[in-house]
């Protein structure tokens, strides 16, 4: 029986689409040490057109809980199922309780995350997670922990990493049949606005802002996408009404979709949400707008991105809401800087 060559990895990867999105660097660094070893990614079921977008991994396995749901019989019934795959080990990037059982229950000989949540028990390597700020001073990058996970205990010490860009797969026949069943014009270049953030409004570029700019696009030749899910609909329709080539798309497109139509674009004009990780890994330039958050923590890992920023003396706050009222760090970049972001 030929013995099989590389190690054989299991992440247990984030919930967030941006996190998501930031993984794929810690699975690039993985195969640039490791070029043989096999990488399977246990994620959230939305998340598996992304994963497939990952050249790097060999597949993406939907986890079977949901948010709030600890789901023991589905975790157990797949942790036994994994068992007979024969991990070497495994990398839990989230710090809850739940993301640690399957490894855990599945045997995998060696499982690395961080402590918290009373989960170290099951964790062969638990690590302690450095402090993210000091008052308002980032020390650290999502994405840096992320890739921390991939190396030895003696190598998470140095901390900070060369990080490489996120690069999904795009498929130009599915951006094909996208674009025209979308009824989008082929004769205009294209820049979208990415109106939401799941986070909350502190991280939102006002929306009449966003149709000021969609309109100042359209006079420049250019037609608008406005991307989003369904929760962005009625945020499309505010920026699109009554303006000839905006196209409001929110709701209308699969995430792998909007993969593709980021890549179609000549800009993308987003917040810091997961949409903008998404077009900067699918090679699009990013404008990305920030209020209550810092491009030193989550920035776009690209080399294709300008930041857009007011700041003011409570940002970065890293609040959901403003909790002076007044969202000063958003209401006061004027669609005139944007817009020369985009020339």
């Amino acid at each position: 029986m030929a013995r099989r060559q590389g190690m054989k990895l299991l992440v247990v990867g984030p919930s967030w689409v941006g996190d998501m999105v930031m993984a794929q660097a810690l699975f690039i660094d993985i195969q640039k040490r490791h070029p043989d070893a096999v990488i399977d990614v246990l994620a959230p079921g939305w998340s598996l057109p992304i994963i497939a977008r990952m050249p790097q991994v060999r597949r993406g396995i939907a986890a079977p809980w949901g948010h709030g749901k600890l789901n023991l019989k589905g975790q157990w019934q797949l942790a036994r199922t994994l068992k007979q795959e024969g991990y070497d080990k495994a990398l839990v990037l989230p710090r809850s309780f739940k993301s640690a059982l399957i490894p855990f229950m599945a045997g995998i000989p060696e499982r690395v995350g961080f402590s918290g949540e009373g989960r170290s028990f099951m964790l062969s390597d638990a690590r302690k997670r450095r402090p993210t700020r000091s008052g308002n001073v980032i020390t650290d990058k999502t994405v840096w922990r992320y890739m921390a996970m991939g190396v030895s205990k003696a190598d998470y010490q140095r901390y900070q990493f060369e990080v490489p860009s996120p690069a999904l797969t795009i498929d130009k026949d599915n951006l094909k049949a996208v674009m025209a069943k979308l009824a989008l014009p082929l004769d205009r270049p294209a820049i979208a606005l990415c109106p939401g953030a799941e986070y909350g409004p502190s991280k939102q570029w006002p929306l009449e802002s966003h149709r000021a700019l969609a309109a100042r696009l359209v006079a420049k030749g250019y037609q608008v996408w406005v991307m989003g899910g369904p929760k962005d609909v009625d945020a499309g329709q505010v920026i699109s009404d009554g303006q000839a080539f905006v196209f409001n798309l929110c709701g209308k497109t699969r995430l792998e979709d909007t993969v593709d139509l980021f890549a179609h674009c000549q800009q993308v004009v987003s917040h810091d949400s997961g949409l903008m990780h998404v077009a900067a890994a699918a090679g699009a330039p990013v404008v990305a707008i920030y209020g209550s958050t810092s491009p030193d923590f989550t920035p776009p890992l690209t080399g294709k991105a300008t930041i857009v920023r007011h700041p003011i003396e409570c940002s970065p706050c890293f609040e959901r809401t403003c909790r002076f009222g007044h969202y000063r760090c958003l209401t006061e970049i004027g669609v005139e800087q944007v817009l020369e972001t985009l020339a």
